[in-house]
This record gives C-alpha cells, sequence and structure tokens, in this order.
C-alpha cells in the first residue's frame, strides 16, 4: 500500500474514533439532545432490554481486549501493513461504539437520584473531571501513537518504527492507568443513576479490571523488572489500591 494512503486511512481512522469518543460523552452522560444514549433508545421487556445491553458491552469488551493483545497483533499484522494496526484498532473500536449506541435498550427504574443542587453540581464535575483525565492522560505519554497517527507517519516518511521507553508523567506517578481511572470516574459520577447508567457502568467497569490484568502481563513482558517495581508502589486505577505485593 502506498505510504500516503497509510497515512490518509490512519486518519479517517482517528476521525472515526474521535467522533465516537464524544458521542459516547454524551450517551454516558444522557444529554437530552442526543440521538440515543445511556436512557434513551430501543424499546424492549427488561429481560430482553438486559440481553441485548450485557451483550453489546461484551461485544465491546471482546474486540478491545482481544485486539490489544501482542499474540492478535502479530497474526493480525500479517493481513494488514504494521503501520496501520494501531489504526485499525481504533476504527473498530469506533464501529463497535456505534453498534452499543445503535442497539442500547434503556431499563427503567434508578438506583438514586440526588435532589441536593450543591451535591448534583459536584456530582456533574466528577463527571467531566473524569472524561478530562481521560482526554489528558492520552496526552502525558503520546497521543499520537496511541491512536495510530505516528506510526503512520514514520511510514510515510521512511522511518523506522520505536518503541516507547517507559515513562511515569504525572497522573502516572499516581496511578498505574489513568486512563482507567478517568473511565471509572465518568462512569460513576452522576446525580441520578438509572439502572440503564448502572447496567453500563458496571459492565464497563468489569470489563476495566479484565483490561488491566492483560495490559498488566504484556506491560511486564515489554518492560520487565522496571514496571514490577513501578506496580509495587502505584495503585492500579486508584491512588494507592491495587499495588502488586
Amino acid at each position: 500500500m502506498a505510504r500516503i494512503s497509510v497515512l490518509v486511512v490512519a486518519f479517517v481512522c482517528y476521525a472515526a474514533f474521535f467522533v465516537s469518543f464524544v458521542y459516547l460523552v454524551g450517551f454516558v452522560g444522557g444529554f437530552t439532545f442526543m440521538p440515543t444514549h445511556v436512557d434513551k433508545g430501543l424499546a424492549g421487556s427488561p429481560i430482553v432490554s438486559l440481553v441485548v445491553d450485557l451483550g453489546v458491552i461484551a461485544l465491546f469488551g471482546i474486540q478491545h481486549s482481544v485486539m490489544a493483545r501482542p499474540a492478535f497483533k502479530e497474526r493480525w499484522t500479517r493481513i494488514v501493513p504494521k503501520p496501520m494496526e494501531r489504526s485499525i484498532y481504533c476504527l473498530a473500536t469506533a464501529l463497535v461504539l456505534g453498534v452499543v449506541f445503535a442497539l442500547w435498550h434503556p431499563i427503567e427504574g434508578s438506583l438514586w437520584s440526588v435532589e441536593n443542587p450543591a451535591i448534583g453540581t459536584t456530582l456533574w464535575a466528577l463527571f467531566w473531571i473524569g472524561w478530562g483525565t481521560v482526554f489528558v492522560s492520552t496526552w502525558l505519554l503520546n497521543h499520537f501513537e496511541l491512536f495510530g497517527l505516528q506510526q503512520a507517519w514514520n511510514y510515510a516518511r521512511g522511518r523506522e518504527q520505536t518503541t516507547m521507553e517507559m515513562r511515569t508523567p504525572l497522573l502516572y506517578k499516581l496511578v498505574r492507568h489513568p486512563i482507567y481511572m478517568g473511565f471509572f470516574i465518568a462512569l460513576w459520577a452522576t446525580p441520578h443513576m438509572t439502572y440503564s447508567h448502572a447496567l453500563l457502568a458496571a459492565g464497563l467497569t468489569v470489563y476495566i479490571m479484565i483490561g488491566i490484568a492483560h495490559e498488566e502481563r504484556d506491560l511486564t513482558a515489554l518492560y520487565g523488572d522496571e514496571y514490577v517495581t513501578y506496580s509495587k508502589r502505584t495503585g492500579a486505577f486508584l491512588p494507592g489500591i491495587g499495588k502488586k505485593a
């Protein structure tokens, strides 16, 4: 594939992922102007809704985890050019999120509804802090590499791909996975926790825990003792919690 074509594909995949991420913020927030959101979607009985919602959450978790594993990447890059691997991963994530948005079935009822304005405002502030943490964390390491643009750019320029050295800037000194920490905060910080929202938050939290376990193994294999030492002094996705013995 022509080098410039790889770069164009990478930008298209990045744009698709960025749009899906912005939509996800609105989807979780349940904003009324959204075409669909966690409490606005297809109608169905509670059982059907539960099965469908769990199914799309599982689909996201499987895609997001399996495609990130080194063994899958090794086989996958026999089919797609290696400089495009990360971009295709981002595109696949965007497509799966589209399935979640389209097929989500809200479930009536709520776990809590905060009436106190001050508490409600605090929870909304935490909601935005969570998403902000996710976004900022991608830049603390290498935003463009994380979403495949740097790989495509290096390939287009004829440069060798390099393995990023282990760094722990800012938030990474507090937790090993600040992106997951941001998602956790954003998912659970809401003044009105409906059953639908709770199901999504719980399902993705389970995925986060599973994802951390797999990612930890990959990072230990990549960085060795350096990462082991880091994991012993730093919490997983909440400060002080999840240190390894």
